[in-house]
């Protein structure tokens, strides 16, 4: 009979978040990663393999339980009202702390290629769900009819990467969504 597991593993998954955004891929190390987890090491090590593959095992969970029900505010196509309730909804996420996705990139990407596909990925559904965003506030006549679409949506999926580091700098939440405000403002009617 198979022995049951003594752990959850997505709790684990989501304190691998705040371990891997309060010190980064390369300062985390495994006492405390073992500690936070309440895993032994041969546990973990059975579980995962390596530090890396916690760390895609940790992406793979953050992708599917935080930032895609964020995501979700744009898929349902309801023109600027879903782009403005995504940027409400993601920089509550990241206020304060940045985006662990974003992070791991930027620490990662150049070197880790499942890391920079994850990361592409994320940022290609982004940008395809702002361009159907933007059509659909076209047809609504709340967006410009002459702004170019494909352009708008790449400087949007810009602006969330850039958020994700000015999150951490910022004094309130407030100053990302005035941001936000200004990026919207001049493609509205």
């Amino acid at each position: 009979m198979p022995r049951t597991s003594l752990y959850n593993l997505d709790d684990i998954l989501c304190e691998a978040e705040d371990i891997f955004i309060e010190h980064s891929y390369n300062g985390a190390v495994m006492d405390e990663i073992i500690a936070r987890t309440e895993f032994n090491r041969r546990g973990f090590y059975l579980e995962f393999g390596s530090k890396l593959k916690f760390l895609y095992a940790a992406l793979e969970y953050y992708d599917t339980h935080k930032l895609s029900p964020i995501l979700a505010h744009l898929e349902d196509h309801q023109g600027l009202a879903s782009i403005e309730r995504f940027f409400a909804a993601y920089i509550e996420h990241i206020y304060g702390r940045g985006c662990l996705l974003i992070n791991m990139v930027t620490e990662l990407g150049s070197e880790d290629d499942h890391i920079r596909s994850l990361g592409r990925h994320y940022l290609d559904k982004l940008q395809l769900a702002f361009i159907g965003c933007l059509e659909q506030a076209q047809r609504q006549q709340t967006v410009q009819s002459t702004i170019n679409v494909e352009a708008v949506a790449l400087q949007l999926t810009s602006f969330v990467q850039g958020f994700a580091i000015n999150s951490i700098l910022a004094e309130s939440e407030e100053e990302l969504h005035i941001a936000t405000r200004a990026l919207l403002q001049p493609i509205s009617q």
